[in-house]
């Protein structure tokens, strides 16, 4: 790690300060409820210290542990996609005037942000959202309000899960690029390294120390561990001939009689990005609310067209999740839309495996 200093545990206070100080709102972990999700933070000792999580398919459980760090754990059901990409938002107001309607957009807030605790993986799926919300041909003025000064201080994974994989897709556990800052934590603090001006500008209003040889070979060997104490795999990162082959193949009809079509698996996803348009009339006929919301592949309007159900099936869907993901994703962004990060495995209710599934179904 090229010019890495040393940020120890008694001072991370000093980071939130000097955020906050250049006018961000601060989102970081915290343990609530039996798993960990980002929301606003104005003090370091709100970080999930001691804590691990415990994620097996189906399983995911926050475990007091004797250690004193704060990120010794691998992710919760959130990503970034919540804070760029909002659940549910409205997009336009309709009111009756008495010579006809007004039509009034919806404010999109814009608020700074600086996120504490960004993963590789949730780097790799931001920048393919980017690309999707940001780099066609009609860019989303609300993603890009959203997005726009948005500084993402990233954390290399030490402690993956078991059902993390971010290392066979390349997208982790080392954060790489697109990143302000990234830490690597260590029993009594972070080896910390800029990643961008705006980085090395907080850098210079912490009270760092010089980072020992010690100190950095030991977060490169965290990393190194984390990647290889890797379980799970998905069996190659250009699936798509391989899987376009395969769409009779009897696995879709076996993984059906498990699936329940909830949709768990979009919404903990940090690439998926389907969403749906609602109206929601006022009702004495005065107005309508136009309104975007998330939206899944196995939920049954998603496949609606024009009177008729495109996927009946709960095999049909599952198999345009996992096709989708997996393989025409290539045709759209040049590389898979699986950033390995494992929370469709770890929030899917039945403990669906996508590593297992590519494996049967290429088998």
């Amino acid at each position: 790690m090229p010019a890495s200093r040393f940020l120890p545990h008694s001072a991370l206070q000093s980071l939130l300060d000097a955020l906050t100080a250049r006018g961000y709102a601060v989102i970081a972990p915290q343990a609530r409820d039996g798993c960990i999700v980002y929301t606003e933070t104005r003090h370091a000792d709100e970080l999930p210290w001691g804590i691990r999580l415990e994620q097996d398919p189906g399983s995911s459980r926050t475990i007091k542990g004797t250690h004193r760090q704060a990120f010794a754990w691998a992710n919760g059901p959130q990503a970034l996609k919540p804070l760029v990409f909002a659940p549910s938002e409205p997009l336009w107001r309709i009111s009756r005037q008495a010579d006809g309607y007004a039509v009034k957009a919806a404010e999109t807030p814009q608020r700074p942000l600086a996120v504490i605790g960004v993963r590789a993986c949730d780097l790799a799926a931001l920048a393919i959202q980017d690309r999707h919300f940001l780099h066609g041909p009609y860019p989303d003025p609300r993603y890009g309000a959203r997005r726009e000064g948005m500084l993402l201080v990233a954390v290399n994974c030490t402690h993956p899960a078991s059902t993390c994989f971010c290392a066979s897709t390349g997208d982790g556990p080392e954060a790489k690029t697109d990143f302000d800052l990234a830490l690597t934590e260590l029993d009594d603090g972070f080896v910390i390294e800029a990643g961008s001006a705006e980085g090395e500008q907080i850098l210079a209003a912490l009270p760092l120390q010089d980072a020992r040889a010690a100190q950095v070979e030991a977060a490169a060997a965290g990393i190194r561990h984390a990647a290889e104490s890797q379980t799970r795999a998905i069996p190659g990162r250009n699936l798509r001939d391989a899987l376009m082959a395969r769409l009779e193949h009897p696995r879709w009809q076996e993984v059906a009689q498990r699936c329940l079509a909830c949709g768990n698996c979009t919404m903990v996803c940090p690439t998926c990005f389907c969403h749906a348009e609602t109206e929601q009339p006022e009702l004495d006929g005065s107005g309508s609310l136009h309104s975007r919301e998330w939206d899944s592949c196995f939920g049954e309007r998603h496949g609606y067209i024009h009177g008729k159900q495109l996927r009946p099936e709960i095999s049909q869907r599952y198999r345009q999740w996992l096709t989708h993901k997996l393989a025409s994703w290539h045709d759209q962004f040049g590389r898979s839309g699986c950033v390995g990060c494992g929370r469709c495995i770890a929030w899917c209710p039945v403990g669906i495996d996508i590593t297992e599934e590519a494996a049967a179904l290429l088998k």
